[in-house]
């Protein structure tokens, strides 16, 4: 989950532990201030009513681990992220001090903290069906009779191929989250748990020296059977139950992950292996060495994993000693590796290099949602129903796009398709399509994309668009170059229609189709301006044509293909103006640049002949 999705939390659900009135009536004060619903739980009982899957919640639990993992129970299988405040003693998952809970949820809630996608782990069984974050054991019934045997022996198979025999006091199969708990007493590894999602097999209390731990990926399979009573426990008991001989269960990675919240509040996680554990390579108040300078770690690192790069909180936000970035544990990461904190001059490049930054995780948080409204799209047959759907989409994208750039630039306008035009003439304004190719979400088609595009006095200087179903995503700054996943792309150099692949708009007679379709090697048409122009940016077709655009359709795809090398002009082959208040037609012709004489003069040929038939 893209933490800039929680900048729209609407409601917070606390499960409470006993002897947490303190921290409750500070949160409860915290959540008045800021308008965000509060309902709190008694650690053990249900959430009930208290949750509304239409509005967006944020789960916290006040205690130690074993409440963190009641949380984990309720939140999870809502997709509801979690922040854990810790009031217990040992504690690994719960990290944010009662102290500094309020500073936390500010980060949260200004889209600067950081989700974390822990994976689970699934067993089924004729007797059971569970699933858990830490681990599953299965262990031997202690006998009856003290002169029986004390071991256990299970068989294991890995997407059926035969394992072997375990011998002694059983078997976990862990989580990289439940990595320190049983499977670390029983000498197996510690795995950082961060984007982690293996499996590993720990022996307990093996009767042979030769049997090691054994990872596996979270698809793997992993079928346990007995040759003895065992017990079968998940996440220390919270669900359990009694194995017969010769019962199998098969376990592998949970199709649904857990969300786990964190912000520069946490110990990071070796942090707290020093404290909780006794982390012998460095003393609990080592500071780590300095590898890079201080405007190096603010960058992000570049990964896939869509984290925030600006999660530094200011003096004034936090304790200086836990004011570093998330980047210090190695978590960050991000499309567009930027600084963290936003230039306030006027035409200085740090400026659009945030607003990349910010717009990157601003449509990919609105990506989340989308993704999860177009997979119920097909199940639906009533018109009106899924007329619903697709309006829920563009709306949940909207706000948290909006929400975003609100947080991060206040001073800015927002132009968007969805809501009132705050237009800034001589300033910077924001350009938004939440949901480009509705006609196509609304009929599971996956071509549909996010648009978001920075102006600066009404030219636009910055655009990103996401395509949430393929996870693409393409960028550019004006003049700087233009990007696919963080690599560099540019327009083809074909020079001949029949060698050249286009792309159509909005062609409301058919004149491109008509006059292009026998002259090239075909003519597609998508249903999404912005994927258009971001073809068209990227060496996926060579051409495309519009013949009316919207301002906001085309204003991040214009920044792409001209940073990408790109032609636009109108149909006459003059150069294409921006217009951000316009209502007459504007038309838009892109190419490659060396095609463009040739589809000018075809285009121009069409439309003659169109007004000579009329």
């Amino acid at each position: 989950m893209q933490g800039r999705r929680l900048a729209t939390t609407d409601e917070i659900i606390a499960i409470v532990s006993p002897n947490s009135d303190d921290v409750v009536a500070g949160l409860e004060s915290w959540t008045t201030e800021r308008d965000i619903t509060l309902s709190t739980v008694d650690v053990g009982d249900e959430i009930g009513e208290q949750y509304d899957p239409n509005r967006a919640t944020l789960g916290i639990t006040i205690g130690g681990d074993g409440t963190f993992l009641e949380g984990i129970k309720t939140f999870a299988p809502r997709n509801v992220p979690q922040l854990g405040v810790n009031t217990g003693t040992l504690s690994f998952l719960a990290r944010v001090e009662p102290e500094d809970l309020n500073a936390a949820l500010d980060e949260v809630v200004r889209g600067r903290a950081k989700v974390d996608s822990r994976q689970q782990v699934a067993v089924t069984g004729s007797s059971v069906d569970a699933t858990g974050i830490n681990d599953v054991t299965v262990e031997h019934v202690p006998p009856e009779n003290p002169v029986d045997s004390k071991v256990t022996q299970l068989d294991v198979y890995a997407d059926d191929e035969y394992v072997g025999e375990f011998e002694g006091t059983g078997l976990a199969v862990s989580t990289p989250t439940g990595s320190t708990g049983i499977s670390l007493s029983a000498n197996g590894p510690i795995h950082y748990p961060v984007d982690n999602h293996t499996l590993q097999l720990v022996p307990l209390h093996t009767h042979q020296l030769g049997v090691r731990p054994i990872v596996v990926s979270p698809s793997t399979e992993l079928r346990i059977v007995t040759r003895g009573p065992a017990t079968l426990l998940v996440d220390g008991g919270r669900t359990h139950t009694r194995l017969e001989t010769g019962e199998s269960v098969l376990l592998t990675g949970a199709d649904r992950l857990a969300h786990v919240v964190r912000t520069s509040y946490d110990d990071h996680f070796f942090t707290a292996i020093a404290k909780k554990l006794g982390w012998g390579i460095r003393a609990v108040d080592d500071q780590p060495p300095t590898p890079r300078s201080e405007t190096e770690r603010a960058l992000g690192s570049g990964s896939h994993a869509g984290t925030i790069s600006s999660a530094i909180p200011t003096a004034t936000d936090a304790d200086p000693a836990k004011s570093s970035s998330v980047a210090d544990a190695g978590e960050t990461g991000s499309r567009s590796a930027s600084p963290a904190v936003p230039s306030t001059g006027r035409d200085d490049r740090t400026t659009l290099e945030y607003a990349r930054t910010v717009a990157t995780e601003a449509a990919e948080a609105a990506g989340e949602p989308l993704r999860e409204l177009h997979g119920q799209v097909d199940s639906i047959t009533v018109k009106s129903d899924k007329s619903d759907i697709v309006t829920e989409a563009d709306h949940q994208a909207n706000r948290i796009i909006t929400t975003v750039i609100d947080n991060e630039f206040p001073e800015h306008g927002i132009v968007s398709e969805e809501q009132p035009r705050r237009n800034r003439a001589d300033g910077y304004t924001w350009v938004i399509d939440p949901l480009d190719g509705t006609g196509n979400f609304a009929h599971g088609n996956p071509n549909y994309s996010v648009s978001i595009a920075l102006l600066d006095c009404g030219t636009p200087v910055m655009g990103v668009v996401y395509v949430p179903e393929t996870d693409e995503l393409f960028s550019a700054i004006a003049e700087v170059g233009a990007r696919r996943d963080g690599d560099p792309i540019e327009t083809t150099d074909r020079d001949r229609l029949d060698e050249s692949m286009l792309i159509s708009g909005y062609d409301p007679d058919g004149t491109f189709l008509s006059h292009f379709y026998q002259e090239s090697r075909g003519v597609r048409r998508l249903g999404s301006a912005a994927l258009n122009l971001c073809y068209l940016a990227s060496g996926s077709a060579d051409a495309t044509w519009e013949h009316d655009t919207h301002p906001w359709d085309i204003a991040a795809g214009l920044v792409i293909a001209r940073a990408a090398g790109a032609t636009i002009t109108d149909e006459r082959g003059e150069p294409f103006t921006f217009e951000l208040e316009t209502d007459d037609r504007t038309a838009l012709l892109g190419s490659n640049g060396p095609l463009h004489p040739a589809l000018l003069g075809h285009l121009k040929t069409g439309l003659s002949d169109r007004g000579a038939d009329r």
